[in-house]
């Protein structure tokens, strides 16, 4: 079976008004529901050395759930990346992105050669993005989204977002995850 197919235990994705407030840890909804350049967010909160470490980018097939948010077909293979914001030597955020092929053409095609450059950075320097309504989710041990994000000491929950971005029009789904040392260590 695909590593991302039909049958993975996913989150469950809620937009704010659907949310149960009492269940977000308030250090969490401060970072959840800003609607700024996370990037600049937490470049700022960073009192050391901010950098983005690609720990992966390919084509493969999306989650079933990051399929129907984007609305394209689970099997058409999207280009995937996934990158950790980084605090000095700590990872503070990771982040999945899902790019639909049809997005990547014309002057969009640039989405594909980030490299470390930060997306954030990318995404709200265009004029012409669009941002849909945001998403919120606690993930779970168990699930294959936390598994890719968390790393060992971290608690059996973490929170994050996603939110569809149109450059030109054309969607990419963003997901971030907010990892306990940026909670821990930057005041919302």
């Amino acid at each position: 079976m695909h590593l991302f197919g039909k049958h993975v235990n996913e989150p469950i994705w809620r937009p704010r008004r659907l949310l149960p407030h009492a269940r977000v840890p308030v250090r969490a909804a401060h970072w959840l529901f800003d609607q700024t350049s996370l990037t600049r967010r937490v470049t700022q909160a960073c009192a050391g050395r901010f950098r983005v470490q690609v720990l992966s980018q390919g084509w493969q097939r999306p989650m079933l759930n990051e399929a129907l948010r984007l609305g394209v077909s689970f099997d058409h293979l999207a280009l995937v990346r996934e990158v950790y914001l980084y605090c000095d030597a700590t990872p503070w955020v990771f982040a999945r992105t899902i790019i639909p092929r049809t997005t990547l053409s014309g002057p969009q095609r640039h989405l594909a050669y980030l490299g470390d450059k930060p997306l954030g950075a990318v995404l709200f320097a265009d004029p012409s993005m669009r941002r849909d309504e945001v998403e919120v989710a606690c993930i779970r041990r168990g699930q294959l989204l936390f598994e890719r994000a968390a790393s060992g000491g971290t608690p059996d929950a973490i929170w994050g977002r996603r939110s569809v971005f149109y450059l030109g029009g054309k969607p990419l789904l963003v997901c971030e995850i907010f990892l306990p040392p940026l909670l821990e260590a930057a005041k919302g």
